[in-house]
Order: structure tokens, then C-alpha cells, then sequence
């Protein structure tokens, strides 16, 4: 099985200092939709695994975030892609939980339901916690210049052998070759 797995804020759609917080500020990050059909149609299983401290922190609700999903879904289909599940973490730092990033638990969760190593699966964001992610679970760290990538970048903090792409549709270009 090709499985690839996304953040998604920053990745998949624009970022926003404040949250997204409503299916209205939801925005796709221009060429992200038509990556996402691309990988698919290429065979991959398209998979996110993301960070929501807006929820924990009492900005938005489970039924708006499925509502900000939905949007989304609707957007990657009308495009012609697929989003085969997501993996969420709701929790804030304070809860201290294992499946906020840079903790693996959505990775373990995502090994559990696919039965897979993650050696040698991209795990694409823009922010260190999904790099470090990534690494800790033996998968390809890759950093795309979108969302907080550029900062994440500057940094320097970044694991070794992170692989680092303009944006989620040059990491399909790489993968799939361009259109």
C-alpha cells in the first residue's frame, strides 16, 4: 500500500494565527486540492494527522470541526482526490496527551489501522512537532515553505535527512511526476 500522510493546517489549507474556526475561514492553500488528486489517482492513500488545540482550547466544537472537514472533503472530491481518513489530536499542551504532535500516538493509531510501518512513508507539514513526529516513527520528515514552513525552516532545528519542497504540490510532482 502507497500511504502518505498530511498535516493540515498549513499544508492543506492556509494557516491562520487565530484558528480556523468556522468552515468559512477554511482556505486551500492554492495547488494543495489538485496534489491531493494527484496521489490518489497515483494510488496513494491520502491520510492527515493533525493537531486541533482550537477544539481543547474552547474555540470551536466537534460538530464545526466536522463541519470544516466537510468542507474540505467536498473540495478534495470536486477536485477529483480522496482523503482516506483523519487522525486528530484535541488536546492542548497542558494536557500533556500522547497523541499531540511531536508525540507518535496519531501515528501509532494510523500503524493500528493500517497495518503498516511507517518506514519509508512522507509525512508532510510545515511546523517542527510534525517533523519531530515523523522521525520519532522511523517515517521521511517533509517539510513544505507553506503555513509555517519558511519559519520552521529558519529555525534550524529541523531532523536530519528532512526532505524540503515549496509546497504540497511540488512534494506530488516528486512523487508522481508533473502534469
Amino acid at each position: 500500500m502507497k500511504l502518505i500522510i498530511l498535516d493540515q493546517t498549513g499544508v492543506i489549507n492556509e494557516s491562520s494565527d487565530t484558528f480556523i474556526k468556522t468552515p468559512d475561514e477554511w482556505i486551500a492553500i492554492p495547488g494543495s486540492l489538485e496534489a491531493i488528486a494527484r496521489l490518489t489517482h497515483a494510488g496513494y492513500r491520502v491520510v492527515i494527522a493533525t493537531n486541533q488545540s482550537g477544539i481543547g482550547r474552547g474555540l470551536l466544537d466537534m460538530a464545526t470541526y466536522n463541519a470544516i472537514n466537510d468542507k474540505m472533503y467536498k473540495a478534495v472530491n470536486h477536485a477529483g482526490g480522496r482523503i482516506d481518513a483523519i487522525f486528530f489530536c484535541p488536546h492542548t499542551n497542558a494536557d500533556k496527551c500522547n497523541c499531540r504532535k511531536p508525540a507518535t500516538g496519531l501515528f501509532d493509531e494510523i500503524m493500528q489501522r493500517y497495518g503498516v510501518n511507517l518506514k519509508n512513508v512522507m509525512v508532510v507539514g510545515d511546523s517542527l512537532k510534525d517533523l519531530q513526529a515523523a522521525a520519532a516513527v522511523g517515517a521521511i520528515p517533509v517539510l513544505v515553505l507553506t503555513g509555517n514552513g519558511e519559519t520552521t525552516r529558519a529555525g534550524k532545528e529541523i531532523p536530519a535527512h528532512t526532505q524540503i519542497f515549496a509546497d504540497l504540490a511540488a512534494v506530488a510532482d516528486e512523487l508522481v511526476g508533473e502534469e
